[in-house]
């Protein structure tokens, strides 16, 4: 089941806030805890067993963690014995089909093994009780005594399948104290609708030209093409996965959370360390907090510094696939942050803003090459493409698409700087008096839900890129 889906639209999502608003506050986590295992099953009738299994065991590592807080040694050990398990099990069902291929490329018989779907949402949840743990362990938290609590933590709907990783940390007082109202329901729901036309309309109409150019021949490709291919899959990730992330805090709101802002316009970035700082900003604020500053961080030599960074974002690739695609891309942003802080960061802070942001694009722009190549052979392919090395400048195809979506392509931009921003709050407040307003709001937010309905009725293309990390 999926945010933008009828069925969660029209039937999950009306009864499972109807009986959560109904229901005395005593049982608001039961009725929670219950609707989000439903919805897991839903999509996953058989790894929900494996969800389950995670929350059992982080729940009693973290008790296990707490009881020998006073004892350094023993609590060590115990940290190291869930962060591997947990590690373990990650790296089982997402990379072991990957090790095999490695291995039977090299090996001069075959070893047989069956593939297995991963599991949806396992990279989110299990990043997710590693926090917990760790945290436990560094005491800035206390192990949470009450099972139900912790169940509710990991498995909240809202968050569950593709983040944003919501930490331990964030949301503990959350769990036993938070209030819902109808200002609070309204503002979620605001929020969700926001996210929902990003996906339904934005996403899925630029998935759609990516799919049709990617399914071309890359020395077939004008320049053109090849830039409007790659820019089409920058903006359907972008909306695809801000659309979810907005959805998510939408509909965590509604049940009185506040999560964390997960996206803050990164394609107006003026240097790759800003991106990184506005993209995904729960993925990279665990990479730094869980990773990158046990190593060191930057209160080291430099030589170590550059090492600790390019552990760090050889990680990240990993973390989103096992493919190798997924590692160079990863390895890709590792030297260029690298480059960025000891080489030429300095000379690109001197440039005229509007020249930064350019440069920041352009590397952004190749990066996402490495990120949807479907092999390391291809990537070089399309780059060769972009910078000429294909069929020519432009050819009559790719002005088509270009003259054919322009209107989308303005939406796009509008919707992934602040413009868009801006020139919704321009609307809203045209009108004086409260009353004018809020009807001008309220139409603006219908009018962007059933177009969004709309694009969802008539259309077939409907994917979620994050389900597959």
């Amino acid at each position: 089941m999926v945010f933008s889906s009828i069925t969660f639209l029209f039937l999950f999502l009306p009864v499972v806030l109807a009986v959560y608003y109904i229901a005395p506050e005593k049982y608001k986590n039961i009725i929670l805890l219950i609707s989000s295992i439903i919805f897991y099953a839903w999509g996953e009738p058989v790894y929900v067993v494996l969800m389950i299994l995670s929350i059992l065991l982080n729940y009693f590592c973290g008790l296990d963690i707490g009881s020998k807080a006073e004892d350094p040694v023993r609590a060590k050990r115990s940290v190291i014995f869930a962060v591997v398990v947990n590690i373990l099990i990650l790296g089982f069902f997402k990379y072991y089909g990957f090790l095999l291929d490695m291995l039977n490329s090299i090996l001069p018989g075959e070893i047989p093994y069956r593939e297995l779907s991963l599991p949806i949402g396992i990279s989110f949840y299990t990043f997710q009780s590693l926090s917990y743990i760790i945290d436990v362990y560094r005491k800035k938290v206390k192990p949470q005594n009450s099972l139900l609590l912790y169940a509710v933590y990991i498995s909240m709907f809202p968050q569950l399948i593709a983040g944003p990783i919501v930490r331990y940390i964030d949301i503990e007082e959350q769990l036993t104290n938070r209030k819902t109202s109808a200002v609070r329901l309204g503002r979620g729901a605001a929020l969700f609708i926001r996210g929902l036309a990003k996906k339904a309309v934005i996403a899925n109409m630029t998935g759609e030209i990516f799919q049709q150019i990617s399914d071309m021949q890359a020395s077939q490709m004008t320049v053109l093409m090849a830039w409007l291919g790659c820019i089409s899959y920058a903006f359907q990730i972008y909306f695809d996965f801000s659309g979810y992330s907005d959805m998510a805090q939408g509909l965590g709101r509604m049940f009185g959370f506040e999560f964390r802002k997960n996206f803050d316009y990164p394609y107006i970035s003026r240097s790759i360390t800003e991106f990184w700082r506005r993209w995904h900003i729960s993925l990279s604020t665990w990479f730094r907090e869980y990773v990158y500053i046990p190593l060191g961080g930057n209160r080291c030599s430099a030589a170590r510094n550059m090492a600790n960074l390019m552990i760090v974002w050889t990680l990240t690739g990993m973390w989103h696939g096992a493919a190798w695609n997924f590692i160079v891309w990863g390895v890709y942003y590792g030297v260029l942050l690298v480059m960025e802080k000891y080489v030429w960061g300095a000379s690109v802070d001197q440039l005229p803003s509007p020249v930064r942001r350019i440069y920041s694009l352009v590397l952004i722009l190749i990066g996402w090459v490495f990120f949807f190549s479907p092999s390391i052979g291809y990537a070089l392919r399309y780059l060769a493409a972009m910078f000429g090395g294909g069929a020519g400048i432009a050819d009559k195809g790719a002005w088509f698409i270009l003259f054919s979506h322009w209107l989308l392509y303005l939406l796009a931009v509008l919707g992934s700087t602040t413009l868009g921003y801006r020139l919704i709050r321009g609307l809203t407040e045209v009108w004086n008096g409260s009353r004018a307003r809020t009807a001008a709001v309220l139409i603006l937010y219908f009018g962007m839900f059933f177009v969004a309905m709309a694009f969802l009725v008539t259309g077939d293309y409907n994917p979620f890129l994050y389900f597959r990390f």
